[in-house]
This record gives structure tokens, C-alpha cells and sequence, in this order.
């Protein structure tokens, strides 16, 4: 067992690979030490680790993954796991962690008072001009201000709960709880698991080679893995679900005002947004369940039969609301979906993404009854991260 494992997850950072390790073999002289790269690369950045591996200072080791699932986030995980030493330290492949701060964690956690020991760009000696532009360094501000708005407990010692170099005690983690979606991997670690956090200081330093994985859609996945984590499914569902009910009245209201009877106004509107919610279900809420789910041909046609099956119930009584109650049809509309919420959300829990793999043997198991699985998914949704 080494005494700490470094853990460099890398997407096509070949040119920085000979340089992190020089620095970090020199900040980690004298101590049992390796450094365990997990590759998601399009280049040859897996080669360039064995090839500086043959004659580097202490060990280094290579994990390519095919698959990429998780992201950087599901990289870290599959170092938690290869790991060679309970001490792990997880940090980027692109040198802005300057790998000098090595010792520093190493010897804050020795004190013997923390699990996990972040580096922090923002207290006393920090620095971020390592972001570049100041809508970066807003963008960075503003999502750490709203995460520890969403745990306010848990991150409360935390000033960086976006870092993604920190040292953590690999014994004190369940991996198999972990989910990760995206880079935010330490913010994972913090909702999901009660550990004390301490900080050191971090100079976050500029890009050396490459360019940034930031991007707009890696902004909404954080948005959303931050919403599953505080929130559980349900609460995504619903965000998603309200999302259509927007869309869904707005296209009602369009068509009425071009003159379309409501019934036929209210179809295509439910026919769109049927569609357009099952795909971000799929993006959003589902994807850790896709693995084990049935083809994705057979959970739409699933999901699109018991919507229209629901709409179906939902537009007649919705009509019966209209003449009878004589209110607004939008209005009519948007009470029935509210109705509609909870039904829809078991179903696509429950059977749209129920597991369908076969056990080892190749036997199939024997289904939970349907009251086991409520309670089941109940249970489930009672003890997602959050702080009642």
C-alpha cells in the first residue's frame, strides 16, 4: 500500500503529462507515492503516461476508459476505486493545481482533524487569476454562492466546494453511493457523505497547454446533478414537468389565438411537449438508471403510450372543467397537470427505467411486486443528499 495515491483524471492532455509528473514526483520526494492517471482522451495521452512512466521517480499508472461514463467526475470514481493507498488526492491534468501544493494537504490531513482537505482558491493566500476573464471568475463565484446556498450545513467550512484539487480519506467514502455527473466530483463527495472539511490555500495557476472543457452544456449538467442532489429525482421531474407545462400552454395559446378549437389546441400541445419532456428525462433526471433499463426504442414508446394514455384521461376532464366550471381552458390545463404529475413520475420510476438485466446466471429475477417497488422508490427519494 502506497501512503497516497495522486489521482489525475485527463481528457487529451498529452502535453502536460511530462511536466505534472516531474513536478509532483519532485513535492512528493521521500514519501511512498504514486500517481494514477484515469484517461478519457481522444489523443494519445495514455501513451505519453506510459512513456513517462519508464523512467519516472515512483510509480505512475495508466486507467484508459471507453466508456467515459460520469465524465471527469466518474474518472475520479474509478481512481477511488484502483487506488492503491486510502489517502487519495484527486487533482486536473492541465497544471493550474500546482502540484508543489502536494505537501500541504498531505500534511494539513496528517493533523488528524479533517477527512478531506480541499484546496481553496478563495481564502487568505488563494488566488484566481488562474480563471482568466472576469465573466469566469463570476461564473465560478456565482455557482459556489448558489451551492453552498442549496448545503448550507454540510459545505459550511468549505469556501471552494468546486475545487477539484483536494485530498480525501478513500476509508471514510461509500463509493458505490457515488453518482457523479459532470467535473463538480468533490461537491458529490460533500452531499452524499458527512466528513470534516479543512482548506489550504490554492494560487490557481493559468492553462498550460490545451483549452478549457467548460462549456454551456457542461453548465446546465451542473445545474442539474446540483438540483439531483439537493432535491432527489422527484423535484428534477417536476422542474422538467413544469418546463413542458410552459411550453404546452404556450403552444395551446398560440393555436387557440390562430383560431383551433382548444381540444385540438390542447392534443398538439401535449403531443410536443410528451416528446420534447422524455428527452430531457432522459438527459436529466433518468440517466443514472438508462445502464440497467430496457433499449431506449422501448422505454419512449413506454413513456409515449402511458402520456398519451394519461392525456387521453386528462383533456376530457379537462374539458368537463371548462363547461362545466366554465373557466379558462389554459387554466383547465394547467390544474390537470398538476394532477397528472405524480402518476406520470411513478410510472417512469417504476417501469419505464426498471432494471431488466439479468442476474449473473442468467436467470432472470423474480420482479418486486408493484407495492414494493413504491415503497421502494419512496424510500429511495426519502434519503437523497439534502438537509431537512
Amino acid at each position: 500500500m502506497a501512503q497516497v495515491t495522486v489521482i489525475v483524471p485527463t481528457y487529451n492532455e498529452r502535453d502536460n503529462v511530462a511536466e505534472l509528473v516531474a513536478r509532483a514526483a519532485a513535492a512528493l520526494a521521500g514519501r511512498d507515492a504514486e500517481i494514477l492517471f484515469v484517461d478519457d482522451s481522444t489523443d494519445d495521452t495514455a501513451l505519453e503516461v506510459g512513456r513517462v512512466a519508464a523512467d519516472a521517480p515512483l510509480p505512475v499508472r495508466v486507467i484508459h476508459r471507453d466508456d467515459n461514463t460520469g465524465g471527469l467526475g466518474g474518472a475520479v470514481v474509478a481512481g477511488l476505486k484502483a487506488a492503491a493507498s486510502d489517502i487519495c488526492i484527486v487533482m486536473d491534468g492541465d497544471l493550474q493545481h500546482p502540484p508543489e501544493l502536494l505537501p500541504a494537504l498531505l500534511d494539513r490531513h496528517d493533523e488528524g482533524d479533517a477527512d478531506v482537505v480541499a484546496a481553496s482558491r478563495y481564502i487568505g493566500g488563494g488566488d484566481t487569476s488562474g480563471l482568466g476573464t472576469a465573466v469566469r471568475f463570476g461564473v465560478s463565484r456565482a455557482a459556489t454562492w448558489l451551492t453552498k446556498a442549496m448545503f448550507p450545513i454540510r459545505l459550511a467550512r468549505s469556501t471552494d466546494p468546486m475545487t477539484g484539487f483536494f485530498l480525501v480519506d478513500r476509508s471514510r467514502l461509500d463509493l458505490a453511493t457515488l453518482k457523479p455527473q459532470g467535473f463538480k466530483i468533490l461537491l458529490e463527495i460533500l452531499a452524499r457523505t458527512d466528513l470534516r472539511i479543512a482548506e489550504v490555500p490554492m494560487e490557481f495557476a493559468e492553462r498550460r497547454h490545451g483549452t478549457s472543457k467548460a462549456s454551456m452544456r457542461q453548465g446546465a449538467t451542473f445545474v442539474a446533478h446540483l438540483a439531483r442532489l439537493r432535491f432527489g429525482k422527484m423535484s428534477l421531474f417536476a422542474l422538467i414537468g413544469v418546463i413542458g407545462a410552459v411550453v404546452n400552454l404556450g403552444i395551446m395559446w398560440l393555436l387557440v389565438e390562430a383560431g383551433i378549437p382548444y381540444v385540438w389546441a390542447a392534443i398538439i400541445g401535449a403531443e410536443a411537449t410528451i416528446v420534447g419532456n422524455f428527452l430531457l428525462q432522459e438527459r436529466f433526471v433518468f440517466a443514472d438508471m438508462r445502464t440497467d433499463a430496457r433499449g431506449i426504442g422501448i422505454r419512449f414508446l413506454t413513456s409515449f403510450a402511458f402520456n398519451n394514455a394519461e392525456a387521453a384521461l386528462r383533456i376530457p376532464v379537462m374539458a368537463l372543467m371548462v363547461e362545466t366550471w366554465h373557466i379558462s381552458s389554459v387554466l383547465a390545463t394547467g390544474l390537470s397537470l398538476i394532477v397528472a404529475f405524480f402518476a406520470r413520475f411513478l410510472f417512469h420510476s417504476l417501469v419505464v427505467y426498471a432494471p431488466s438485466r439479468r442476474r449473473a446466471d442468467g436467470v432472470e429475477p423474480k420482479p418486486d411486486t408493484a407495492a414494493i417497488r413504491v415503497i421502494k422508490a419512496i424510500d429511495a427519494e426519502a434519503v437523497r443528499p439534502g438537509e431537512l
